[in-house]
């Protein structure tokens, strides 16, 4: 059994674009529906996953996945009527009497949600289907919960998923027993732990729906007691596990509701007024910021820590955009409430498309058993002949093929070394947001200017914002505060955790200024070649790990192809492109080096 599962919802900014016109681009983020993504699964697992964002390179589009779906048909070698279900992961017709009024709520289901309009779509893009039969729609947060549940390989599971809003819900907690998902409780849209951590971020100058992990950034600069208790105060935490948000209710007109003025202006009265994302970033935001996430820990804590004496579950399942920060995840953890916690990778909307996909096999597939995941490489690989085609269209590039992957794995670590800043391409990509060693930026994690050299010059963001070691496996332990056979918990760059004393004045460019990190572990069984890389770059300076980031610049989604990966090498201006077994430089004449900064710049970072 072959099923397509899909997210994103079609046209969403041009839908607000039309009813409100005016609004600034950060308002049009205020919305439901991005992140779209196609995943494809049959009896054997996960076949396929990409996020549209990927082929169109428009970041966190929720436009209709077409080129994703046509991905994953090419990856499981087959047609589109040989799918035999396609499953989105929204299900608006249950609650259609909740968008009656107003008209905007109204005219919002009939043109974007309803099940009518997602056949639509796939009868536009994919004619000459019965979609009318093979169409399922799946609940938002079911399917957050069983990408996460099904995928944990634990036999039963607390599931929580916590994110802005998901058709009239903002949170749900579940029990997964087998391959049964049993809803316990559920919170309303209304009052959005989510929402209220966006609508902070759109107070601290940065866009909705895109920018929270800003602001999980700059959090640790803050002091977190200075505004605890006025943030605290926005969230009544209740008896039942629950909590319940009545400062949304600012939010009085249609317009309000769509821009969250109401709160917003709340805000400005409780924290001063708002930060344009053009202005400095004084200590007050980083004490919002603080504070704020010292919040969405406490209720998180607030609702696992109910539900666990109400079940007595000893695991937990994550999923939801909220699963997404870190740190709330590190703290969790750490808290030992559960033996074992999986947060499953992509675990923001895009997820929903493989979530979909799942809970529509189980729906379909009497045989159907969950299968525990490993590290997420679903997405597009590109063979020699494709990336020699585009190495050969280049003229400002020198490329060269080591003798064997052994010897590449050298050359990349001496320049690591030497303070060169590298691009590592490699293989299938990754699904979901984090670049786990195939769409990678690496550096010297050793370097104290090298984490305001690659914000600055490469991937031109804040300086405040952090970078993850990645370590293999079975070193991690020695780096990083990280619990015995806990290693491949982190190997999805998911947790914050703390760098240990002995090594945080050894590894500056990638302990934050709280001694934390977002580790990502690598085992050789399921990144061979970036464990090489790692086991080389150790031989050269004896540690086994780099800084990784993903492969991008500011704005831009990840790379897929190689095309790609050489055009954001030139423009990012880096030192070398390992793509597939070949390094690649640009030519002498056309060689500026932002990466390679004069030594008085460094000492400069080593005394700020």
């Amino acid at each position: 059994m072959k099923i397509i599962g899909i997210s994103g919802v079609h046209q969403n900014v041009a839908f607000k674009t039309r009813e409100f016109p005016g609004l600034s681009r950060r308002q049009y983020r205020i919305n439901q529906g991005f992140d779209s993504a196609a995943a494809l699964v049959d009896a054997g697992g996960v076949v396929a996953a990409a996020a549209e964002e990927r082929f169109t390179r428009e970041k966190a589009t929720g436009d209709f996945p077409v080129r994703a779906i046509q991905y994953c048909l090419r990856a499981g070698n087959i047609k589109i009527n040989e799918v035999d279900f396609l499953a989105h992961g929204f299900a608006y017709e249950p609650f259609q009497f909740a968008f009656q009024e107003p008209e905007y709520a109204r005219k919002q289901y009939e043109d974007l949600y309803s099940p009518e309009v997602q056949k639509g779509h796939l009868a536009r893009y994919f004619p000459g289907v019965d979609w009318e039969r093979k169409f399922i729609a799946v609940p938002h947060h079911l399917a957050h919960a069983a990408s996460a549940f099904y995928l944990s390989g634990f036999e039963d599971s607390l599931i929580l998923v916590s994110d802005g809003m998901g058709e009239v819900h903002s949170m749900m907690v579940a029990l997964g027993q087998g391959t049964e998902i049993k809803i316990l409780k559920q919170a309303p849209a209304f009052h959005s732990l989510g929402i209220l951590y966006g609508v902070f971020t759109l107070h601290l100058g940065f866009y909705m729906n895109m920018d929270e992990y800003k602001v999980m950034g700059l959090a640790p600069y803050g002091n977190p007691r200075r505004h605890f208790d006025k943030v605290m105060e926005l969230v009544n935490l209740k008896n039942d596990g629950t909590y319940t948000i009545p400062a949304f209710a600012g939010d009085k007109t249609p317009l309000e509701r769509e821009t969250h003025a109401g709160i917003l202006r709340l805000l400005s009265e409780r924290f001063g007024p708002p930060r344009e994302p053009e202005d400095e970033i004084t200590q007050d935001h980083k004490d919002i910021a603080a504070a704020l996430q010292a919040v969405l820990q406490t209720c998180q804590l607030h609702v696992v820590r109910h539900f666990k004496r109400e079940t007595g579950q000893s695991r937990l399942c994550l999923a939801g955009g909220v699963a997404l920060n870190c740190s709330v995840n590190g703290v969790l953890r750490r808290s030992r409430l559960f033996e074992r916690m999986f947060v499953q990778p992509a675990a923001g909307d895009d997820g929903c498309a493989l979530g979909a996909a799942l809970y529509a096999q189980r729906l379909q597939y009497p045989g159907f058993k969950p299968r525990k995941m490993a590290v997420p490489l679903w997405g597009p690989e590109f063979g020699e002949s494709e990336i020699k085609t585009v190495l050969d269209e280049q003229t400002d590039c020198v490329w060269s093929k080591a003798d064997s992957f052994d010897e590449l794995c050298r050359q990349v670590a001496e320049r690591l070394a030497a303070g060169e800043i590298v691009a590592w391409f490699q293989g299938r990509m990754e699904f979901g947001p984090r670049a786990l060693g195939s769409r990678s930026i690496l550096a010297d994690p050793r370097d104290p200017g090298m984490r305001d050299r690659v914000n600055s010059l490469v991937k031109k963001r804040e300086g405040f914002r952090p970078f993850a070691p990645v370590v293999t496996s079975e070193a991690a332990r020695r780096y990083f505060d990280i619990a015995p056979g806990d290693e491949d918990a982190f190997a999805h760059m998911l947790y914050v955790t703390q760098v240990l004393p002995a090594y945080r004045k050894a590894l500056p460019a990638v302990t934050h200024v709280d001694g934390s990190a977002r580790v990502q572990t690598v085992s050789e069984r399921d990144n061979p070649r970036l464990w090489k890389l790692l086991k080389a770059f150790e031989r050269v300076t004896g540690l086994p790990l780099v800084l990784n980031t993903s492969f991008n610049v500011k704005g831009e989604p990840i790379v897929c192809t190689p095309r790609e990966a050489v055009n954001t090498f030139r423009n990012a201006r880096l030192d070398a492109l390992i793509l597939g077994d070949y390094l690649v430089e640009l030519k002498p004449e056309f060689q500026t080096r932002p990466g390679r900064v004069p030594q008085a710049t460094t000492a400069l970072a080593e005394c700020a």
